[in-house]
This record gives C-alpha cells, sequence and structure tokens, in this order.
C-alpha cells in the first residue's frame, strides 16, 4: 500500500495571479531515467478554482499507484484550460544528450497550449530558450499542483506507448518496467542484445554492446 505523501499545493499559481498572470503552465518530464523510449513531457494550465473530488487526490505521479494515475489523467485533461503533449525519441536522445532532449519535449508541449502561458512553473530546470517567464522548481513535482497535473499526464501517455512498443519488441518486458534498468530489463539486455529502442548511449547498455562487438 502506498503511503500518504505531501500534498502539492497552489501557493505559486497563487502568487503568480497576485501578481497578475493568469495563464500558468505546470510542466514536468518522465522517462529521463529509462534505457529506452522517448522522454515525455506534459504542460498543462490548470484554472484558477477547481471543486472536484479528485483534486485532493494529485500528487507527483511517482507517488501514485497506476490505476490512481489513469483514474486522474482524464479528469485533469477535461478540467484544464489547456494541455500539450511533447516526445524526444530514444535516437535523438543518443544524438543530443538526454538534457537538451528533456528541454526539447518540454518546449513541444508548451508550445501546443492554446492560449499560450503567461508564466511556466518547471519541475527544476529551466528552459533558456522560451521567451517566456518561467521558475524551475526543485522537487517541483511534489509541491506544485500544476506541476503534479503535468507529471500525471506524462507518466500515463508513456507508459501507453511502451506498453505498445512491448508489442513491437516482445521479450524485453517493456510493459513491466516501463524502461527502466530493473534487474530483470538489464538480464533481457545481455541475453538478447539492444533492440532499436535502446538508448545506446546509456549505461549499460553502452557496455553490453561493447561487450558483444
Amino acid at each position: 500500500m502506498l503511503k500518504t505523501r505531501r500534498k502539492p499545493s497552489l501557493a505559486e499559481e497563487k502568487s503568480l495571479r497576485a501578481e497578475g498572470f493568469r495563464f500558468i503552465a505546470g510542466v514536468d518530464e518522465v522517462g529521463r531515467g529509462a534505457l529506452m523510449g522517448p522522454v515525455v513531457a506534459a504542460a498543462v494550465i490548470m484554472p484558477e478554482n477547481i471543486k472536484a473530488r479528485w483534486k485532493s487526490r494529485v500528487r507527483d505521479s511517482k507517488q501514485l499507484s497506476p490505476e490512481v494515475r489513469e483514474y486522474l489523467s482524464p479528469f485533469i485533461k477535461e478540467t484544464a484550460i489547456s494541455f500539450g503533449i511533447g516526445s524526444t525519441p530514444n535516437d535523438i536522445i543518443d544524438t543530443v544528450g538526454i538534457a537538451r532532449a528533456t528541454c526539447i519535449a518540454m518546449i513541444s508541449a508548451i508550445q501546443q497550449l492554446a492560449p499560450q502561458p503567461q508564466f511556466v512553473l518547471i519541475d527544476y530546470v529551466r528552459l533558456h530558450e522560451l521567451m517566456i517567464p518561467q521558475k524551475g522548481i526543485i522537487r517541483g513535482d511534489s509541491l506544485c499542483f500544476s506541476i503534479a497535473c503535468a507529471s500525471i499526464i506524462a507518466k500515463v501517455y508513456r507508459d501507453r506507448m511502451v506498453i505498445e512498443m512491448d508489442g513491437d519488441y516482445p521479450g524485453y518486458g517493456f510493459a513491466g518496467h516501463k524502461g527502466y534498468g530493473t534487474r530483470e530489463h538489464i538480464a533481457c539486455l545481455r541475453e538478447k542484445g539492444p533492440c532499436p529502442l535502446h538508448r545506446r548511449s546509456f549505461r549499460p547498455v553502452s557496455d553490453i554492446i561493447d561487450q558483444r562487438l
């Protein structure tokens, strides 16, 4: 059973609205540490007053079970003023690096928002090329309601992608571990070698490739 964690608050959003900002986006990514597949980001602009019962269940997506994430994601999308999802595939990750690939996915998600946000709250990182006022918040997905909502949307979207990928490349257990470096995943990598979805610049994938040459 998952332990109850601190609820993300609306303190950041309320402070910004007091300064005159109306459309405030929360942004988060998932899949940064996985060994395969894309990094996915979501951006979401939530309305000022949400009175729905599901609101109290919102947490950082990592603190929620898959069932609760699947329950919350459609409510968040339906309630949102706007949301966007961006992804960067594994081959681009290998080319530009995971930090740059994450920024690409986040900017793509933000660009899909209509209206465009007047301020952006981001989990940890800053997007220096984004010409919108922003704030990077350490552990933002645990502290900030809008970022937590974005983390849920991104996690559900990526998990569904990886489950479909499991059908295309069976035998690696993608549907179970979602591409992260579990003992099972690494054992399958050593036995079968990497598939086209693996991030070849990531260890231990790169080490296994070298060993098989």
